[in-house]
């Protein structure tokens, strides 16, 4: 009895065709047409299997080394590098990489078929429990919507002592592109502030803004829901500028910039390891002169249509106005020495040409993304110094002297 090796039912249902022509149950012109060959074919394939057995219908590289294999010398080279130097990189970016640094120009699937067997990369599954969600068109024109947020993150993988920090970011909802990236210490006023300053500088101002709940950007529910015209700093400067700041409700709905920060963490990350970038002052520079250029060239895509929505503000706006309108803005009473309290300072405000002053009235204190004050009362600057004002002493130290002095 012959010995059959392992088949598929393709090849099972082969071999009973042709065995029953070998049998002569049908002829090899049946056969032929029920195999969807010519008869000569199927004289050559009974030959086979007369000589060879069912093993003559495995193909005859099987087990075998493929003709296309990647030659041994490079196959070890290129294991010698994934292992030293591009353990954690992905399948692309390594691909990418090894070509750029090293000459070695390979399909991303045969990179990735190596990481696998190294044990450098591990597929994905595919996610249980998926949420059903509606996909959204991308706005029509650039600068129709730009999206933004900040990722906290090991972005320097503690080089220059930086644990972690915050990048911000906006990309444009029509083409992808990263109009603005951007390091910083955290997601605070005065430096999303600075960034959109400077944004507007770059590109204008656009139509909307699309962002999440974080407190920089939206009151929390219960006092907006006690007052639906109290504003964040941000609100506010969005209504001045006019343009739209719209809140996202999941990090799913505004996905283009969700997606780019998991990109920039796997990719942005890893280039600045190559690069040695270890101060946020040099990955701001890498940022913008190198890295998101080519990302941009990389990735971006076209919009439906042309145009540009970016209002583009006049040098009086960016000179004069703009640059105190990206501030943390408070009110203070003006004391009846003339002094105001702010951030635990005090200020002396000083005689102005053309601007009388009066106590209890409201001084409006401009705390600018350099975290330097601009004091303005009826619209006019006014001059002022810092100065030391002497500490108040609670109740506990007033009856602490007062049992000094009588004992």
């Amino acid at each position: 009895m012959e010995q059959l090796l392992p088949m598929s039912l393709k090849q099972l249902n082969k071999l009973d065709i042709l065995r029953r022509a070998e049998r002569r149950e049908i002829t090899q012109r049946e056969a032929a047409d029920m195999l969807g060959v010519r008869e000569r074919t199927v004289r050559r394939k009974l030959n086979r299997l007369k000589k060879d057995g069912p093993s003559s219908l495995h193909h005859g590289l099987r087990d075998k080394q493929s003709n296309n294999a990647l030659p041994f010398k490079e196959v070890q080279k290129i294991e010698a590098l994934l292992r030293n130097k591009y353990s954690d990189f992905g399948p692309t970016l390594a691909t990418e990489k090894l070509e750029e640094l090293h000459g070695i120009k390979r399909d991303p699937k045969t990179i990735r078929q190596i990481q696998v067997r190294l044990h450098l990369f591990k597929p994905r599954r595919t996610k249980k429990n998926i949420v059903h969600r509606t996909w959204r068109l991308r706005r029509a024109i650039f600068g129709e919507l730009v999206q933004f947020d900040g990722s906290y993150h090991n972005w320097f993988e503690g080089r220059g002592g930086i644990e972690k920090a915050c990048l911000l970011l906006a990309v444009d909802d029509a083409t992808g592109d990263i109009l603005y990236a951007k390091f910083d210490a955290h997601e605070g006023v005065l430096p999303v502030m600075g960034f959109w300053l400077e944004y507007v500088r770059l590109h204008g101002i656009p139509q909307a803004i699309y962002l999440d709940r974080f407190s920089t950007y939206s009151m929390n529910m219960v006092l907006a829901a006690e007052n639906p015209d109290t504003l964040t700093q941000f609100e506010r400067v969005c209504r001045e500028i006019g343009t739209k700041a719209i809140h996202a409700y999941s990090s799913q709905a505004k996905g283009r910039v969700e997606n780019k920060f998991k990109t920039l963490q796997d990719r942005l990350v890893k280039e600045m390891r190559l690069q040695r970038v270890s101060s946020i002052k040099e990955a701001n520079v890498f940022l913008g002169e190198i890295f998101v250029p080519q990302l941009n060239e990389r990735f971006s895509k076209l919009a439906r249509a042309k145009g540009d929505l970016h209002r583009k503000p006049s040098k009086t706006e960016l000179n004069e106005i703009l640059p105190y309108l990206f501030c943390r803005l408070s009110s203070r009473v003006l004391q009846n020495d003339f002094t105001i309290s702010y951030n635990t300072q005090w200020f002396q405000l000083l005689p102005t040409k053309r601007l009388a002053m009066r106590p209890k009235e409201h001084i409006a204190v401009h705390e600018l993304p350099d975290e330097s004050i601009r004091l303005l009362l009826r619209g006019k600057e006014a001059n002022f110094q810092l100065i030391p004002k002497p500490i108040r002493r609670t109740k506990q130290q007033k009856t602490v002297s007062k049992t000094l002095i009588y004992s």
